[in-house]
């Protein structure tokens, strides 16, 4: 993954904008975003992601808790620039 400028840093305490709910898809055994004029499958990565957007932790809380669940090192880029993708999408604020 390249990383992508951001106006979302480790400091910012994102959340899904309104328009846009996260469900998981039992028959496509994945997450989706649904929002009035259709869905979006997203892959299990952008899941994680989404689910654990509150508006309330840190994006650095965030990746401390996926590279701890996952055991994983050095998330940070990966996790910025789909922040970065999900935000000019319009499904997440800064």
């Amino acid at each position: 993954m390249t990383t992508t400028l951001s106006t979302i840093g480790l400091s910012h305490k994102p959340r899904m904008q309104n328009l846009y709910r996260l469900q998981w898809e039992e028959v496509r055994k994945a997450w989706v975003l649904l929002y009035p004029e259709g869905m979006v499958k997203l892959n299990s990565s952008a899941g994680e992601i989404l689910q654990r957007l509150d508006g309330l932790q840190t994006v650095q809380d965030l990746i401390d808790e996926l590279e701890q669940q996952f055991t994983a090192k050095n998330l940070a880029p990966d996790v910025l620039d789909f922040l970065a993708h999900a935000q000019r999408q319009g499904w997440v604020q800064a």
